[in-house]
């Protein structure tokens, strides 16, 4: 029997579909006159070959179509020049953490998942699956935007640290909410910072807000910010741990869980001074979403999804003469599947529906 198949990520040139059957069965997987056969329990179907703008038939033998295995889909616009990059991000791996599905104290939705009997720790397992499937893509960058952490220990620093120094000087990490709750010395000093890769900047600012899981952007970042902006020459891509308010919201939260109204409209009002910024990317939230506020141009304010569970998230960015696209990806390993699996089932069984977020949160083009 299939269980959960999704049509997880539609790229230019591939998709990549994912469920789980009862036991180790062969299933054959067919996007138009493609298919590719793989053995379960979990199963990630990366099929290759297609072609951008395409309507592809797609189908999972033994499953019946739906929502998120539609029977029908049509691959993402290429942007249009030569392609000039690669990286990817990651966000909220956790290290040090030895339960989730909690929301804070008090009485909890469930159920809440753990290593168990020795099992090796559930941070470890996902962020090295992702790790894996990030260098075997080989990125220019590889940036972590954030919660490196579970309590903000310089322990738990040092295995995040340990864990991601493989990917050598390609990595580069900023700070979130829990690696300032006990210090705040660490990662303190790296933002904000400039990459530049081959077509692209990326500026990394730093939002959190010590002793807090409140966000913030100082005056100050804000004005490094519109100088990068204004002096570039390439598309420059922003990237901070948490996300905006929308301006647009006519309840006015000063206790919002993202930036607050105030820095969150100056950060609004900086991409709309700045033809040349082209999206801010952040984490936080633990799901995919995309939004668009007029008040910034329209252009991408994402959201990614965790590393630690459900559904393992990691963002490749492919950088193009004339754009860019976001493909969220999940981490593809037997072990971080099926523990991504489970905790599928958080919060009463919502989580899915709340991290997963729709197609075009998670795969989109968007030109510059």
């Amino acid at each position: 029997m299939i269980h959960d198949p999704e049509l997880f990520t539609v790229a230019d040139d591939e998709v990549v579909v994912t469920f789980r059957t009862d036991d180790d069965t062969a299933v054959t997987t067919r996007v138009g006159s493609h298919e590719v056969t793989t053995s379960g329990p979990y199963h990630y179907a990366l099929i290759s070959g297609l072609e951008p703008s395409t309507p592809y038939s797609l189908a999972v033998e033994g499953a019946c179509n739906s929502e998120l295995l539609p029977q029908e889909f049509t691959t993402l616009k290429r942007p249009s020049g030569k392609r000039l990059a690669m990286f990817t991000t990651v966000n909220d791996v956790h290290f040090g953490e030895t339960e989730c599905g909690r929301l804070g104290d008090g009485e909890q939705m469930g159920p809440i998942f753990g290593a168990t009997n020795g099992d090796e720790p559930y941070p470890e397992i996902m962020n090295r699956a992702v790790i894996d499937d990030m260098a075997a893509l080989a990125p220019d960058v590889v940036l972590v935007k954030g919660d490196l952490t579970d309590r903000g220990s310089e322990q738990e620093y040092e295995m995040f640290l340990d864990a991601y120094g493989v990917l050598g000087d390609a990595m580069h990490h900023v700070r979130g909410n829990h690696d300032a709750m006990i210090t705040e010395t660490i990662a303190s000093d790296r933002a904000p910072f400039l990459v530049r890769l081959t077509g692209v900047v990326l500026a990394v600012l730093d939002t959190v807000r010590p002793g807090t899981d409140k966000g913030r952007i100082d005056s100050a970042q804000l004005l490094w910010l519109e100088e990068v902006a204004r002096e570039s020459t390439d598309p420059v891509l922003v990237f901070g741990h948490h996300h905006p308010w929308d301006p647009s919201d006519p309840v006015r939260n000063e206790r919002y869980f993202g930036i607050n109204p105030d820095d969150s409209e100056a950060l609004c009002a900086v991409i709309k001074r700045s033809e040349s910024i082209m999206g801010y990317f952040a984490g936080h939230t633990h799901r995919n979403q995309v939004r668009r506020f007029p008040t910034a141009r329209n252009v991408p304010i994402v959201e990614v999804a965790c590393v630690k569970d459900y559904p393992g998230a990691f963002a490749e960015y492919r950088i193009y003469e004339g754009g860019y696209t976001q493909l969220v990806r999940r981490a593809s390993s037997p072990a971080a599947l099926a523990w991504t699996e489970q905790t599928r089932q958080m919060f009463a069984g919502l989580y899915r529906d709340y991290a997963l977020g729709s197609m075009a949160d998670r795969c989109f083009a968007h030109g510059f």
